[in-house]
């Protein structure tokens, strides 16, 4: 459109006529940064900028990838508990088991928007812990279920505090970091995942050899896990931070260094006002389809987290081989993770192209699969290894996204809309999972190989019409809309003075804002 809209709902033009500076705006419509930095203007010493960014790596770091290995060990215990009798101790059907995988994922995307509301709505870092401290309940609750229908309530539950975590980390990785530093953070703590697939392995290993009467090894692994979830949850009540306007661990002036820093994404750090306009925006963006698209159809396969074991033992491996190996899977993910977001931070505007070449191993282990002997016990084993490197590409788009998309509204519904799909994957994979299809699930692994041979097409699509976006606006005439414009403050005396915002502070979407590039 000619006339872009002003954070305010009006006009650029009709702004400009009720104030003789520019466009005045109320505080509430812009990013909540700007109230910090609001006025200040020369260059940011890039020391500055380096030091402020190592305090930020040192104290949310750690503490966002032990939890990410925390959650994915506990919503994987069905997977470990498969071998440590669960399905035994509580009557479950085949059926019954590939339906507790997949309730999880449906109360996580019944609730996954709601979610994503109220981590705009209330203080990010409090509501997590919320989360996670019900999910610890939770999940200990597990060890007292003894059917199908108590194990539905408990992993049902699971399932909507787990919506809010990787939603919120997507938001403070926005948040606290530059775009060409997100891509690595949010591989940092999503390669926990395979962290967690070790040390789970061990404490599976562990569970199993503790022989207390009336008490079998699968209670007290979710005994244990749970355990850790509740500590985690008081520790991140008092020390994982809301936003860089209030971390704990950042003086005023580092506060104001850190939004700052951020002037290169474009995308401001939150706004807690919710904007209907750019929730439709998101929901016109075809952008936001196609990532949603690739994260349903990466995500099928996924229901492989909980089968792994129980394919291995089917290979002829004992529970106890079975245990140690799945050790390794943890091993590949974070080699293959850790290596591709490292390729990406240093090539760049190489997402797309990186993403897909890593689904290449992927679909040579899914044929290895289809096509070996059933007797090649080890080599059948290392492709479903190969197969674990598929996930990289999910890794690389979740970053891309958060790349990608400005507007705090506008992210928000996107990221629901995408980790949304995410869920209707997940749900959908446990299903091919059929008693008719074992040993060799033929039908599964084909399923996999065409949700791997379509993911890394879409990854490409996605490249082009974003490269072609941005030559558009290459060739557009530089815009000064959004150039003059103020929000009211009280200074220490309770004089009033109107501050000019930059136009990264306003809250502006990546369509509104044609200054905003997007990266490839």
């Amino acid at each position: 459109m000619n006339l872009l809209q002003s954070p305010s709902g009006c006009s650029s033009g009709e702004e400009a006529e009720k104030h003789a500076h520019g466009i005045a705006v109320a505080t509430k419509d812009v990013d909540t940064g700007a109230a910090v930095v609001a006025g200040m203007s020369g260059d940011l010493d890039p020391d500055d900028a380096a030091r402020v960014r190592r305090k930020i790596d040192r104290c949310i770091l750690p503490m966002m990838c032990t939890l990410y290995w925390i959650q994915f060990m506990d919503k994987n215990t069905l997977g470990s508990s498969a071998i440590l009798g669960i399905q035994k101790d509580t009557h479950l059907s085949t059926n019954q088991y590939n339906w507790l995988g997949t309730v999880f994922y449906l109360s996580y995307l019944l609730f996954e928007y709601p979610q994503n509301l109220a981590l705009q709505r209330f203080p990010v870092g409090r509501w997590m812990s919320i989360n996670i401290f019900v999910w610890g309940i939770a999940l200990a609750c597990h060890a007292a279920c003894t059917d199908f229908a108590g194990l539905f309530v408990a992993r049902f539950v699971l399932g909507i505090c787990e919506g809010s975590i990787t939603a919120g980390f997507m938001i403070v990785s926005s948040m606290f970091y530059t775009r060409s530093e997100q891509t690595s953070r949010i591989g940092y703590w999503f390669l926990m995942n395979g962290t967690a697939q070790i040390i789970s392995g061990f404490i599976s290993f562990g569970s199993l050899h503790i022989t207390t009467p009336g008490f079998a090894p699968w209670q007290w692994l979710v005994i244990i896990t749970g355990i850790i979830t509740l500590i985690t949850a008081v520790i991140y009540w008092f020390f994982f931070p809301d936003s860089p306007t209030n971390a704990w661990f950042l003086t005023p002036a580092e506060r104001a260094i850190a939004i700052r820093r951020l002037k290169e994404n474009q995308t401001g750090v939150e706004n807690k006002h919710f904007k209907k306009e750019q929730m439709i925006e998101a929901l016109k963006d075809p952008k936001t389809w196609l990532f949603a698209v690739f994260a349903a159809l990466d995500q099928i396969p996924n229901s492989l987290s909980n089968q792994r074991q129980i394919i291995m033992t089917t290979l002829g491996f004992s529970d106890l081989q079975t245990t140690l190996l799945s050790c390794v899977d943890g091993f590949m993910e974070v080699a293959t993770i850790w290596t591709g977001v490292m390729i990406v931070s240093r090539i760049p505007n190489s997402r797309a192209y990186v993403g897909a070449v890593y689904f290449i191993p992927a679909l040579a282990g899914v044929l290895m699969i289809e096509f070996l002997p059933w007797s090649k016990q080890i080599a059948l084993l290392f492709a479903i290894w190969l197969v674990d490197i598929g996930i990289t590409g999910f890794i690389l788009s979740l970053a891309w996204l958060t790349s990608v998309t400005a507007g705090h509204t506008k992210r928000v519904t996107t990221n629901a809309i995408v980790l949304s799909a995410y869920c209707i994957g997940n749900g959908l994979g446990p299903f091919m999972w059929q008693t008719q299809y074992k040993p060799r699930n033929r039908i599964p692994w084909i399923v996999i190989g065409l949700c791997y041979l379509v993911c890394p097409i879409l990854l490409l699509v996605i490249r082009f019409m974003l490269s072609r976006e941005n030559k558009k606006r290459d060739a557009e005439p530089v815009s000064d809309n959004f150039e003059e414009v103020y929000i009211e403050q009280v200074t220490a005396d309770g004089k009033r003075i109107e501050v000019k915002v930059d136009k990264e502070l306003l809250d502006l979407t990546d369509i509104q804002n044609r200054d905003f590039r997007y990266v490839l």
